[in-house]
């Protein structure tokens, strides 16, 4: 059992807990085939009756004729059963007009109401002698066996659901063989009983068959059996004993294998059919022109044409006699028309069948198309996903309707289909079910970190985030605050009022980074780390987190200022709060990082480590936000930029250039800034190039210029490094770069 559980975690982990449902799922509907309850073969065989609908068999000839006993010919003649005499003349016009074999869908199966020795012993006040004439004279069933003895007649019988009587062995059965593996007996529909006709006919018939037909579950008639077993023996159906007296078979060969009844044999003809020896029939449009009234026929008034070289079948579409059956192509169609679509069906050569092989055929495509469904689907994005499914079930009623256009065969596509549908739902809505967890995980890791807008973005698409790591340009953000020890300090017995002091300025701060579309990666006590430009795209990520930075610095002004004011009117100590950003763009790797307890949606890269070094020498260059040099020159135009040093960082072995944010576009166009960056440009021209004198005099003119104090810091740590440098020049091949000693 420890083993059995192991064993699955295995597979659910390896292929998806989806794909082993739906390997289930495809094990299950093969076992339903294989079972083959009554829902599945109704669905198969509407599909059949589609397939038919769409295109039915089409008459090339019309071998065969109906001689209807019809409404016109019972108004005219008297009303069902009539005499044998009559029946005797029909045989005989029939014949005469050169019929080429006769079948009745009736059968005679008592002896005629109207024979004269019957209406001898039944009429009242008749004198001796006429009764005695009237015994003497033939009877009306011997005339009828007459007439069938003079012309070729297949005499109908039916199977019963009970025996009414025990079999006369004196009266002649169809001679039926048996070639295969397998008898054919357990295979063949059986009848208990066996209603056969009066025994003076029956001797004397050409042939005789079964007229019995078998309805379908829902009462369609899409099968007609060709070899039954009624009371115990083997008979032909009454189309199929027209053809082998017609071919002048003396034995029906019926070939079988293991899986039930192949075909049946006819001298130069064999009539596929399924396990049960029943034919598919292929149903052609209901054609009136191949009926004749039985009335026509004994007043000799019927087109000779439709008699002369046919195959007559006698039988009856009047309503009061209840012979009318529903097809896939008629919803009323008399019985005897079912037995004419036969005979023209295998006549013409036009027959469909259903393979022994169908079976095998339908559960390989199942399987195959299944694993395709399987493997390929999940990987899919919705579109894909709706157009491999639509392509899968185009293939399979494709496939199926090909082999039915070209070669007759009746191969089901509705298993395929079903379980094929079965599993790309599934998948569908394990998919579902997957992004809408994605999508809550996506809210629950990037709600408290972007802006609301965003994460409602990601959470629709997904598949914009990768969270196993992509390598992006992206502008990435530290932000701490100066001094924050010292005013802690001040907080160590008041622990609750520190960390709503940290609350009051680190909500501003990160709202202004959410608002300018950021993603805030972590809190590091007072310092932020943020970034831009994933998860999702932002084409102007240089420029908003440069907005961001000053809109922080706008936000702490607004909140020291409420200090302030709160600690003049509390009498206490006011500390102000003083934020330094460093700002830089370049490669990172992004994704979720951590270990399988917790993870982090997270950057890592040199362009971060450079972002980290600027924010820790704002307070040495006197700037508050301090940028590399791809985010200046991406927000040059839109900033007041200021350069102020080509520095080497600790652990990197290329210079930067950095640069200070003054400003927003309308400081960029002011008077005393141009001035102080001409400045700044001259001093850093002379530093460059060794003009030591060169640059102080810069500094000098600076400080005496508007707004010096801004540049104050800068002026220092140039002077610093001037004199430093005067006493001990630089080697040779300096570039200008200053080696950073920390961090």
């Amino acid at each position: 059992m420890k083993r059995l559980k192991i064993l699955r975690r295995w597979f659910a982990r390896k292929l998806g807990i989806a794909r082993v449902m739906c390997l289930a799922l495809l094990v299950l509907f093969a076992g339903a085939r294989l079972w083959d309850p009554p829902p599945i073969q109704e669905l198969r065989l509407r599909t059949f009756d589609m397939f038919q609908l769409i295109d039915p068999r089409h008459k090339a000839a019309r071998p065969v004729t109906i001689v209807d006993i019809d409404d016109k010919s019972l108004a005219e003649l008297g009303q069902w059963p009539w005499p044998r005499t009559r029946i005797a003349d029909l045989i005989q016009n029939l014949t005469n007009n050169g019929a080429v074999a006769i079948g009745f869908d009736v059968v005679f199966s008592e002896a005629d109401r109207l024979n004269p020795d019957l209406v001898a012993s039944q009429m009242r006040d008749l004198d001796d002698a006429t009764r005695a004439k009237l015994r003497e004279l033939p009877s009306n069933d011997q005339i009828l066996a007459d007439a069938i003895k003079r012309s070729r007649v297949v005499l109908g019988e039916t199977g019963q659901r009970a025996i009414a009587a025990e079999i006369d062995k004196s009266l002649p059965f169809t001679g039926v063989a048996t070639v295969g593996d397998e008898g054919a007996e357990r295979f063949l529909f059986e009848f208990p009983g066996l209603l056969r006709n009066v025994p003076a006919i029956e001797k004397v018939a050409a042939g005789r068959g079964l007229f019995t037909i078998r309805t379908e579950r829902d009462g369609l008639i899409r099968r007609v059996p060709m070899v039954m077993r009624a009371q115990g023996n083997i008979m032909p159906s009454l189309s199929l004993e027209i053809l082998r007296v017609v071919t002048g078979t003396p034995t029906l060969l019926v070939r079988t294998d293991k899986t039930g009844v192949r075909a049946v044999r006819l001298k130069g003809v064999e009539i596929p059919t399924d396990k049960n020896g029943q034919l598919w029939v292929h149903y052609a449009r209901q054609d009136p022109s191949i009926y004749v009234s039985a009335a026509d026929v004994l007043d000799n008034t019927a087109p000779p044409a439709k008699i002369a070289g046919k195959l007559i079948l006698v039988g009856t579409s009047a309503v009061g006699l209840n012979d009318i059956k529903t097809t896939p192509v008629s919803s009323t169609m008399p019985g005897v028309e079912i037995h004419a679509q036969v005979l023209e069906s295998v006549l013409s050569g036009a027959i469909i069948s259903q393979p022994n092989y169908a079976l095998g055929v339908e559960l390989l495509a199942a399987l195959f198309i299944g694993l395709l469904v399987i493997i390929f689907t999940p990987n899919l994005g919705p579109v894909r996903l709706v157009l491999a499914g639509a392509t899968f079930a185009a293939i399979l009623i494709g496939v199926s309707w090909f082999f039915y256009a070209q070669y007759r065969y009746l191969i089901d596509f509705t298993y395929p289909l079903l379980s094929t549908t079965a599993i790309y739902l599934t998948l569908i809505f394990a998919s579902f079910v997957r992004e809408q967890r994605q999508r809550v995980q996506i809210r629950g890791q990037f709600a408290q970190y972007m802006s609301p807008v965003l994460v409602e973005q990601l959470a629709q698409s997904p598949e914009k985030l990768v969270l196993g790591g992509e390598e992006r340009v992206m502008t990435i953000m530290f932000s701490d605050v100066r001094g924050f020890t010292t005013i802690s300090e001040t907080y160590k017995h008041d622990p609750q009022g520190l960390i709503a002091l940290m609350n009051r300025f680190l909500t501003p701060l990160t709202d202004v980074i959410i608002d300018q579309k950021g993603y805030i990666d972590k809190y590091m006590g007072d310092a932020i780390m943020a970034f831009w430009n994933a998860p999702l795209d932002d084409a102007e990520h240089e420029i908003n987190a440069c907005e961001a930075a000053i809109q922080m610095l706008e936000r702490i002004d607004a909140v020291n200022k409420e200090r302030e004011q709160e600690a003049t009117d509390g009498g206490h100590v006011y500390i102000p709060l003083n934020v330094g950003i460093g700002l830089n763009t370049g490669i990172g790797v992004v994704g979720n990082m951590g270990s399988d307890l917790k993870k982090n949606y997270s950057v890592l890269g040199d362009s971060v480590n450079l972002a980290s070094r600027l924010e820790g020498q704002s307070k040495e260059y006197g700037f508050p936000i301090i940028v590399g040099s791809r985010t200046a020159l991406a927000a040059k135009d839109k900033f007041a930029i200021l350069e102020l040093d080509f520095i080497m960082v600790k652990g990197k072995t290329e210079p930067e250039v950095i640069y200070a944010i003054a400003g927003r576009d309308d400081v960029m166009q002011s008077g005393p800034f141009q001035r102080l960056r001409n400045i700044t440009i001259e001093m850093l021209s002379c530093y460059r190039s060794r003009d030591w004198q060169g640059a102080l005099d810069a500094i000098e003119r600076g400080r005496r210029s508007d707004d010096a104090d801004t540049l104050e810091k800068l002026f220092k740590l140039y002077e610093v490094r001037i004199k430093d440098f005067q006493l001990n020049p630089p080697a040779e091949g300096w570039t200008g770069a200053y080696a950073l000693l920390t961090k």
